[in-house]
C-alpha cells in the first residue's frame, strides 16, 4: 500500500508546491515510486514547476470522470524515472473533485500501479480541493512561513485535519509534521520573524525541515525544476534533509544560525 501524504497550509504562497515537488522527488531519488497529484483545479502550477506544462494532455479530472485513464494523464518526470506527475485541470471547477472519483485514483495508483508514496499537492485554504487533497493522507506536511498570519492558519488546518479526515471518520489521528519555509536567521535575529522555536511552540507538532530563504527557489521555479535538483545549494540541501527524516533517517536540523562569514567577506564588507 501507498504512503499518502498531504502537503497543505491554511494560507497562499507559502511555499507549498515547491516543497511538493522536492519532496516528491526526494522520495523518487531514494528509490520509490513516486506519484504526485496537483489538486488545485483551475489554478495548476504544479506541472510549470516539474518542467512538464507542455507535456499534459490529460488531467486529475479527465481520470475522475473516465474521460482517460491513469496511464495516459500521468507525466513521467524528465530527471527521475521513478517520479510521476498527475497535472490538474486548468478549466473545470473544483467541484469536480469528489471522495470517490478521488479515491479510486489513490487506491488505482496504490494497488494495481504499484506506487510507494503519493504526494498530494494541497491548494491552500478549506475549499473542496483543499479537504479533498487532505481526505486520504496518512501524513500532512504542514508548511508554514515564519510570519504570525501563516502560523495561524496552519493551527487552522490543524484542526481540520484531525476532523475531516478519512483517519478522523474511524476515530484516528493524522500524523502531522511541521515545515517551515523562507527562513531567514539574520531576519529572526532582527526580531522580524517568529523563530523556529516560537513557532513549534504555537503549532505544538514535530518539525521535520526549516527551509531558508534563498533566491535558488526562484531559479528552481523558473528553470522548470524542483529545488531539490539545484546540486551544491542549502536548499537542495535543506530538502534532501527533509526527504531523508521522512524515511526515518536522524538528521539534526540545519540552517538555523546566521551563516558565518569569512575574513575576506567581513573585509569587503567594511570597504
Amino acid at each position: 500500500m501507498a504512503k499518502i501524504i498531504v502537503v497543505t497550509s491554511g494560507k497562499g504562497g507559502v511555499g507549498k508546491t515547491t516543497t511538493s515537488a522536492s519532496i516528491a522527488a526526494g522520495l523518487a531519488l531514494n528509490g520509490y515510486k513516486t506519484a504526485v497529484i496537483d489538486f488545485d483545479v483551475g489554478l495548476r502550477n504544479l506541472d510549470l514547476i516539474m518542467g512538464c506544462e507542455r507535456r499534459v494532455v490529460y488531467d486529475f479530472v479527465n481520470v475522475i470522470q473516465e474521460e482517460a485513464t491513469l496511464n495516459q494523464a500521468l507525466i513521467k518526470d524528465k530527471h527521475c524515472d521513478k517520479l510521476y506527475i498527475l497535472p490538474a485541470s486548468q478549466t473545470r471547477d473544483k467541484e469536480s473533485l469528489t471522495k470517490e472519483g478521488v479515491g479510486k485514483v489513490i487506491e488505482e495508483l496504490s494497488e494495481k500501479m504499484g506506487f510507494d508514496y503519493i504526494v498530494c499537492d494541497s491548494p491552500a485554504g478549506i475549499e473542496t480541493g483543499a479537504l479533498m487533497a487532505l481526505y486520504y493522507a496518512d501524513l500532512a506536511i504542514v508548511t508554514t512561513n515564519p510570519e504570525v498570519s501563516s502560523v495561524r492558519d496552519s493551527d487552522r488546518i490543524l484542526g481540520i485535519l484531525q476532523s475531516k479526515s478519512k483517519r478522523a471518520e474511524s476515530g484516528e489521528e493524522v500524523e502531522a509534521k511541521l515545515l517551515i519555509n523562507r527562513y531567514s536567521c539574520e531576519r529572526v535575529e532582527n526580531g522580524d520573524m517568529l523563530s523556529v522555536t516560537d513557532i513549534c511552540d504555537l503549532l505544538g507538532i514535530d518539525l521535520i525541515g526549516v527551509i531558508p530563504e534563498t533566491q535558488d527557489v526562484l531559479q528552481a521555479s523558473n528553470t522548470g525544476m524542483p529545488a531539490i535538483y539545484l546540486e551544491d545549494t542549502i536548499v537542495s540541501e535543506a530538502y534532501k534533509d527533509v526527504v531523508a527524516r521522512l524515511l526515518g533517517e536522524n538528521r539534526p536540523m540545519r540552517f538555523l544560525e546566521p551563516e558565518k562569514k569569512g575574513f575576506l567577506k567581513r573585509l569587503f564588507k567594511r570597504g
